[in-house]
């Protein structure tokens, strides 16, 4: 992969936005390798996602920064550049079922999640076995009623020794804390086994089932202190019919939630993802 910087924007449209951006980093001779743009006609919102080769620039990363701030200025943008080169850090959280860390761990092993896993956090010891013959850490700590404060406060301070930016909730079947959302916003990936936003909460392949569906599905979304509601990133379904059973259903789910996961990932380790509101767009 080669070295990019990947340059994210939103502001107010207007005419002649993305021609100045352009023209900026064609002035410094910058070859851009990407450009994705997007206009929210409902509130005149535009989004944009620019890479661009790191050694045509004639700066590093923070040389850039203080060059293009007063353009960013002109235009009142909200806007970051993030160097390719640095692999975000990441925390998986687990309790007993493997199938969606598993799935990660193969594919980080593998090159295909550039990203650097640093611990993994479980309130069960199931998969403490798993994890460690992949060399990452693995901590223990239970989330016990009338504990839920320190178990997370504890949480935070391996999250703080790691440094961790991104965190992933691969089947975690703990609610996260009000606080703890607030503080991470933007940077806890949930996988829900469920088509959201149908059938939240707890058991959905069963109130699937009840419902007799005919499309199963998972959703990978940032999680926020409003359970299961929070902005949408990839989603999978798959169909199925009366024959199958609860455990057919479950079954099946597994695979959507382990390609869902991954894809969502991926999209947010690129840097891919921008919010509108409750809403992403995906570049």
């Amino acid at each position: 992969m080669s070295h990019t910087y990947r340059l994210l924007f939103d502001c107010a449209d207007q005419i002649g936005l993305v021609s100045e951006v352009t023209g900026f980093i064609s002035l410094l001779s910058g070859w851009i390798t990407e450009s994705s743009h997007h206009s929210e006609e409902a509130n005149n919102w535009f989004y944009s996602r620019i890479e661009i080769k790191a050694d045509s620039l004639p700066f590093d990363i923070d040389g850039f920064r203080q060059s293009f701030q007063p353009l960013a200025d002109k235009f009142s943008m909200n806007w970051r550049i993030v160097d390719s080169a640095e692999p975000k850090k990441v925390a998986l959280f687990a309790s007993k079922a493997s199938h969606c860390l598993s799935d990660l761990l193969d594919r980080w092993r593998s090159g295909d999640l550039p990203c650097d896993i640093r611990c993994v956090i479980a309130n069960h010891e199931t998969l403490r076995r798993q994890v460690e013959c992949c060399d990452i850490p693995f901590y223990y700590v239970p989330v016990e009623p009338g504990y839920k404060a320190e178990a997370f406060g504890t949480m935070q301070d391996i999250i703080a020794q790691f440094e961790i930016d991104t965190m992933v909730l691969a089947r975690y079947m703990q609610i996260l804390p009000e606080d703890f959302c607030r503080r991470y916003a933007q940077q806890i990936l949930n996988i829900h086994h469920s088509f959201l936003p149908s059938f939240i909460g707890a058991k959905p392949y069963h109130q699937a089932f009840e419902r007799g569906v005919k499309l199963i599905g998972a959703t990978c979304h940032y999680v926020t202190d409003d359970l299961d509601q929070g902005p949408i990133i990839e989603q999978g379904i798959q169909r199925v019919n009366h024959t199958d059973q609860v455990e057919d259903l479950v079954r099946i789910g597994k695979d959507i939630e382990k390609q869902v996961l991954a894809a969502g990932l991926r999209f947010h380790l690129e840097d891919r993802i921008m919010v509108d509101a409750n809403k992403t767009i995906i570049f």
